[in-house]
Order: C-alpha cells, then sequence, then structure tokens
C-alpha cells in the first residue's frame, strides 16, 4: 500500500510566539488560521497559512532550550514560492521601515529570482519566483532527473566555473 502525501509544514519555534505570529501576518501577509493560547492569552502554539500550504509554530522558553543545551531556537531556512517575488519584497520592505536588512531580488542560475529576510526568531525566509527553466552548471556539472531516458543527454546549459 502507498501512502498519499497531503502537504508538509515546517514546524518553527520562538522566544515569543505570539509576537511571531503577528510579525508573520504583518510583515509577510501569512494568513492565521488558529492560534492556541495560554490563561495569559499567550500563544503556546499557532498554524499560519501561506499560499495553499502552511507553516505551524510554537512557543519555546528558556528553559526548553537549556535542557537541549543551546542558548535559543537555532533558526532554520525556509522557501516560499511566490508569483511576483518584486512585489513581495515591496512588501516585506515597506512592513519593516528604513534600514532593515533584505537583500535585493537577484536573478539566480537555477531559474529564479529571490531574495531573502530573517525573522524575528532567527529564521531565514527566501521568497523564490521560479522564471526561467534554463539552469546553468558550473563546468562538468549535469543535472540527473528520474525518468529521463538518457541520463548522459544535457538538459540545462553550463558556463566556465571562475575558480
Amino acid at each position: 500500500m502507498s501512502v498519499r502525501y497531503l502537504g508538509l509544514a515546517p514546524y518553527l519555534y520562538y522566544l515569543d510566539a505570539t509576537e511571531a505570529v503577528d510579525w508573520l501576518v504583518r510583515v509577510f501577509g501569512f494568513t492565521e488560521k488558529v492560534r492556541f493560547v495560554d490563561s495569559a492569552g499567550l500563544v503556546f502554539q499557532a498554524r499560519l497559512g501561506v499560499g495553499d500550504g502552511e507553516i505551524q509554530l510554537a512557543c519555546a522558553g528558556e528553559d526548553y532550550w537549556e535542557a537541549k543545551g543551546v542558548e535559543g531556537p537555532v533558526g532554520q531556512l525556509n522557501i516560499v514560492y511566490v508569483d511576483d517575488v518584486d512585489a513581495q519584497y515591496e512588501r516585506v520592505c515597506t512592513a519593516l521601515g528604513k534600514g532593515s536588512d533584505v537583500s535585493t531580488p537577484q536573478d539566480q542560475p537555477y531559474g529564479a529570482r529571490v531574495f531573502t529576510v530573517a525573522d524575528i526568531g532567527g529564521n531565514t525566509w527566501t521568497f523564490w519566483q521560479q522564471v526561467s527553466k534554463a539552469v546553468e552548471l558550473p563546468s562538468g556539472w549535469r543535472e540527473i532527473r528520474p525518468g529521463l531516458e538518457d541520463p548522459d543527454q544535457p538538459t540545462t546549459t553550463t558556463r566556465a566555473s571562475n575558480g
């Protein structure tokens, strides 16, 4: 019997999940689906909608991290696919204001236009728009895709490496 995957949701930890929910909704435009709060009204767990997907997040205090032997959440890279990376970049820059640390959107050799920003919990977010199917690989590299009849046939363009 095979299993049908229904989706994937990163589970992110924040020292202040209430602040994280508000920040992610305000800055990125994510949609709050549900929050679970303690008796003081502070978020201990939440789900946010991101297009057809979602993320889950939780509050994990200093005691939790001490028990793991680290100072706090270590962060992770999250990629969010968008249809207009430049519009999302403008949204993020406007929400964060001047002096924010947001990389400028740039075209990549793998056919994407991307920019990256860190959130208030130390997680990195890359907003990604696929703009081309062409992939430029360094000389000697090749792309292999399952099911390709002749894997030695070039499926990408190559460029000489600079190093």
